[in-house]
């Protein structure tokens, strides 16, 4: 059966103009942000129905991250120390997270602004740096690409095509979704048990026939 996860961010053309200028040269250092305000929606505040803000938004960033620099195999996130109310979620969390191949990222996130503030991910690697927002790319601080605006549509035409079994780009099946909320699922336990977990590699995963995930 087909499937198909909104994670429009895939489907940015400036993520593939970073993919190409990325070839050859592995990611060693990712910043992520995410620096927002709350939604005004009742439901986002309440943990239990929203996951918190890395698991309903910062999830976008952190699927970018699995895009360009690869699998996490650890993360540690620390919860701003200020008192929340009962079952409310985090106003701001630091993360440390650890790729696969040695790459050392880190994730920012806050909800307490009025206006969105900074919402992508930055990524160095030998040579290059590079600055990913949902609507430019910034290569060493200097060359300004601006994305086509038609990532949404996108994922939304091809999501019909694979519903009506036609060719479709669906660049992010259920399987690779569940990757990555698994890796965002992992950050806020961590963030509630206030210690490192670590996911089990993708491959490993895999070859048992199932996706990665909490290694206990």
């Amino acid at each position: 059966m087909p499937s198909a996860v909104g994670h429009h961010w895939r489907y940015l053309d400036i993520a593939t103009r970073a993919r190409d200028l990325l070839a050859g040269r592995p990611v060693r250092l990712a910043l992520g942000h995410w620096l927002d305000k709350v939604p005004p929606v009742a439901w986002w505040l309440d943990r239990g129905r929203s996951g918190g803000q890395i698991v309903e938004q910062a999830v976008h960033v952190l699927d970018l991250a699995r895009l360009l620099v690869g699998e996490v195999t650890m993360v540690h996130a620390i919860p701003s120390g200020a008192p929340e109310a009962d079952g409310q979620v985090d106003r701001a969390t630091a993360a440390v997270l650890r790729f696969a191949d040695g790459a050392a990222g880190l994730l920012a996130t806050s909800c307490l602004l009025t206006r969105k503030h900074r919402v992508g991910l930055e990524v160095c690697a030998e040579g290059i740096a590079l600055e990913l927002s949902e609507t430019r790319l910034l290569v060493d601080g200097e060359r300004v690409i601006e994305d086509d605006g038609q990532a949404k549509t996108r994922v939304d035409r091809e999501f019909i095509n694979a519903v009506r079994g036609l060719d479709a780009d669906v660049r992010v099946p259920y399987r690779e979704a569940l990757r990555t909320h698994r890796l965002a699922l992992a950050l806020a336990r961590s963030a509630a048990e206030g210690g490192p977990v670590t996911l089990e590699p993708a491959g490993a995963a895999a070859a048992a026939g199932a996706p990665a995930h909490f290694a206990e």
